[in-house]
């Protein structure tokens, strides 16, 4: 919902005449007071974001340089005060005895679940330990490349000690610095890549970001003031208008801002790696107010781009209230016709090595080539992950990678059609290339140049498994489609029949830390991540994975399951698992499991799990459907029992539709739709279950909250099964902070060294 406030709330600035006569008098843009404002759909710690802008304008020059001036010079990135080491895990029989738990002060309760027999809360690193100082959050430069826009956080121990900066730069002087925090004005600044936005005006006067709306503080009923009746109108209409934005970006002539806003009624749903929730394209009018609809409002839109001459819009379309992840449209919008058209159609099924269809969550920022005729993006074939220039004229679709040594691509960004990408495989970490777009139809003769060569892991063989299930377990609706698993095995083993293998179904993100590029076409270093769109509609592709490397150089075999329902293979793929979730995705796991096994000559006495999420969900199944095959089993935020789950997760549709239902917000599930959830969950296979399991839970579990680990937890306790469980009290789905994904990766594979092994 949007609420278009009135001038002069914040204080316009006056551009600097430099400025003036580089863009001409008349081009700062129109002038805003307090801009609209977008509350959230589901935004992290239920906050919600809003427009804000500010003028570019700089402060008068100073007699020396700021001492920061260097820090944001290209060639040096922006210093970043690196966490302390985690404290020292103590050792499994430690755990046990109690010595590794977080110890309550005086007037601190454990939590209930801490004191279970078996459980620990990990002692991690103190909080003032791991405090950021003068951190960078976002950069942007304008677009003639003379200034820069930097989102920068400085932060103290205390609470209500961090503050947000936006400064602006012109070459290695700052021009002007912005203390947002000092505003009052909203609350803090989204950076990450769902919410975060930092754009600059086409006239280089005004910066665009999303804030979180400023609430007013939460008080006793007993000493809350009179309400105020006279704005219940203004409140009344801000209802009636979707309320988010998300990658907003300002339109043609500085005159509004294009933005994606979603429904939230009757309650807001999940919104991270869920592209299936309503949405819509939208303009609003910053001179007149006027709000104005661009894209059909019944489907869900993502990543909308503006062309290089501000004549169209592509953005990725996809139904809503389905699986959270599916093929999607790549769509176009012609800004002066008005005329929406469809460049790429959903694929129902590739055929032979066509292409597959357009998978990515979201498009780079930058993705259009210079003429404005075609745009660049990776997308998940298969098991791989290629690059794509998609004609808008004429909707052909060209891969720019097909043909090459295997490995991944991701696209970072496409400007003046020099191309900025990373490439990894398996047992290659990520490297950063360059190459320039070829003019169309030559679209495979690019010529990449390595910026930075990595070095191969020596002793990591991997290979693509191609896997049809057997007749009996053919989908009746969906037939004929097959699957497959990426394999990896160390190097030239002693004995092949003594290697261990660990079964991973994929269902989360495996994170990549700790991999600095150079900030040669970039504004400053980033940390690259692997992630996929959540399970179970994600994939593994052949790129670099950090635990799975790390356990094939350990020993392990390593089998990554892209079981049907994965994201790649074809929207019937991806159709075909609703409804059967808990014995189809199960079944061509244990069946990619056994192929290998035979083929490869494995020890299968000694096979182990590990997943996450519905990665989570899978491996419980297994050790509850055959617990003959398992030794161990780790299991990260697993979904237990669907039905249970359906009341507490911000996901309810979810559980709705992989059961094989519609989801309606509207009513609740009758009692044949609850037994059937119920059927489909690991946890009616308790009884069965005897394999060693170790769970990770994080407290602050929205999606997967942590009660159904201990739900499962519990039962196991009670019928004598080996069973540990660590909660991590800060952490949320992904436990992807440093010291949590350090801390459980460690004891991951402490716990399969003790049940399969050294």
């Amino acid at each position: 919902m949007m609420r278009l406030m009135g001038k002069g709330k914040l204080q316009a600035r006056q551009v600097d005449s430099q400025s003036q006569a580089r863009h001409g008098a008349g081009s700062q843009g129109p002038e805003c007071g307090r801009p609209a404002r977008l509350r959230p759909f589901y935004p992290p710690r239920s906050r919600a974001p809003g427009f804000r802008f500010h003028r570019a304008a700089p402060s008068p020059p100073r007699s020396n340089a700021s001492p920061l001036g260097r820090v944001l010079s290209p060639s040096r990135p922006a210093p970043c005060q690196r966490s302390s080491p985690i404290s020292r895990r103590p050792r499994p029989s430690q755990i046990a005895a109690g010595q590794g738990r977080r110890q309550p002060g005086p007037s601190q309760a454990p939590p209930p679940e801490a004191s279970l027999p078996g459980a620990s809360t990990p002692r991690l690193a103190p909080a003032a330990e791991r405090r950021l100082w003068n951190v960078r959050l976002l950069s942007r430069e304008s677009p003639s490349g003379t200034m820069k826009a930097v989102l920068r956080k400085a932060g103290g121990t205390g609470p209500g000690e961090e503050k947000q900066f936006l400064e602006v730069w012109e070459k290695n002087r700052k021009l002007k610095s912005f203390n947002l925090s000092a505003l009052e004005k909203h609350g803090p600044v989204y950076e990450d890549d769902c919410f975060g936005c930092l754009s600059w005006s086409h006239s280089e006067t005004h910066l665009l970001y999303v804030a979180e709306k400023k609430r007013p503080k939460a008080e006793s009923f007993f000493q809350t003031k009179a309400l105020d009746v006279s704005a219940s109108d203004d409140e009344i209409a801000r209802l009636k208008k979707p309320d988010q934005a998300i990658k907003a970006f300002w339109a043609p002539g500085d005159a509004g801002v294009v933005f994606v806003g979603w429904w939230h009624e009757p309650f807001r749903l999940g919104i991270r790696f869920c592209t299936n929730r309503r949405s819509a394209l939208y303009y609003v009018d910053l001179i007149g107010g006027k709000c104005e609809l661009l894209s059909d409002d019944s489907l869900a839109v993502s990543s909308p781009r503006l062309s290089p001459d501000q004549c169209r819009i592509v953005y990725l379309q996809y139904p809503s209230l389905i699986p959270h992840h599916q093929c999607s449209q790549l769509c176009l919008y012609d800004w002066y016709t008005k005329v929406t058209s469809v460049v790429v159609d959903v694929v129902p099924r590739q055929l032979g090595e066509n292409f597959s269809g357009i998978y990515c969550s979201l498009l780079p920022l930058g993705c259009w080539s210079a003429d404005s005729q075609r745009v660049v993006f990776d997308s998940a074939q298969r098991s791989r992950q290629d690059l794509f220039a998609v004609d808008t004229q004429v909707g052909t679709v060209t891969s720019l990678t097909a043909g090459g040594s295997g490995g991944s691509w991701k696209l970072l960004t496409i400007d003046q059609d020099l191309m900025v990408a990373q490439f990894s495989t398996p047992s290659l970490p990520p490297t950063l290339k360059v190459g320039f777009l070829p003019s169309a139809g030559k679209e495979q003769s690019v010529l990449w140049v390595s910026l930075e060569e990595a070095e191969p892991i020596p002793d990591i063989h991997w290979g693509i498994r191609v896997l049809q299930p057997p007749p009996e377990q053919e989908n009746v609706q969906y037939a004929g489609l097959d699957f497959e698993a990426i394999l990896l095995q160390p190097g030239s083993p002693p004995d092949k029949t003594q290697v261990p293998m660990v079964v991973m179904p994929h269902g989360r993100h495996l994170a990549l830390r700790a991999l600095a590029l150079p900030a040669l076409f970039l504004a400053g270093p980033f940390t690259l991540r692997s992630l996929s769109a959540g399970g179970p509609h994600s994939s593994f592709v052949t790129a670099w994975m950090l635990f799975p490397a790390m356990l094939c150089k350990m020993g392990f075999a390593v089998l990554l399951v892209n079981y049907r329902g994965s994201t790649g293979f074809g929207q019937d793929s991806i159709l075909s698992l609703p409804g059967n979730v808990g014995h189809q995705d199960v079944k061509d796991v244990q069946f990619a499991v056994e192929q290998v096994l035979q083929e490869e000559h494995f020890d299968a006495s000694h096979v182990a799990l590990m997943g996450g999420s519905h990665g989570g969900f899978i491996s419980c199944h297994l050790i509850g459907q055959y617990p003959e095959t398992y030794r161990a089993c780790v299991a990260r935020n697993p979904v237990i029992n669907i039905a249970s789950m359906l009341g507490s997760t911000d996901i309810p549709d979810w559980c709705v539709v992989e059961a094989g239902f519609p989801f309606s917000s509207d009513c609740l599930p009758d009692l044949s739709v609850w037994a059937e959830m119920l059927d489909k969950s690991p946890i009616r296979y308790i009884p069965q279950v005897k394999t060693p399991l170790l769970l990770m839970l994080g407290q602050e579990d929205r999606r997967v909250p942590f009660k159904q680990g201990m739900e499962y937890y519990r039962a196991l306790k009670t019928r004598n099964v080996p069973v540990r469980l660590l909660l991590y009290p800060k952490s949320t789905h992904a436990l992807s902070e440093v010291e949590v994904e350090s801390d459980s990766f460690m004891n991951a594979v402490l716990w399969l060294r003790t049940h399969l092994g050294s």
